[in-house]
């Protein structure tokens, strides 16, 4: 595999390397790579709590009877047409 860097990034892994964190730029960029999964099940997790939360407020609407009904496809599509606007 090849990667092609920016000079900055080049620098960047080398100063890590003479640092002696780490032997080699391989494991800089495998540390960096965990990293990234790391943030990025981590934005996932942040993800599902809004999506959790906007749930549970929906439901709470429901709940007090502020749902709106909707009994057809032309209801849903003005609903989505309302909420665009």
């Amino acid at each position: 595999m090849h990667v092609s860097l920016t000079p900055e990034l080049e620098a960047r892994i080398k100063a890590k390397v003479e640092s002696g964190l780490y032997n080699n730029a391989s494991e800089v960029i495998r540390e960096a790579l965990r990293f990234m999964e790391t943030h990025e099940e981590w934005v996932r997790e942040l993800q599902l709590a809004q999506l959790r939360e906007k749930l549970r407020v929906g439901i709470e609407q429901l709940d007090r009877g502020e749902g709106i009904p909707i009994d057809s496809m032309n209801a849903l599509d003005r609903f989505f047409d309302d909420v665009k606007s």
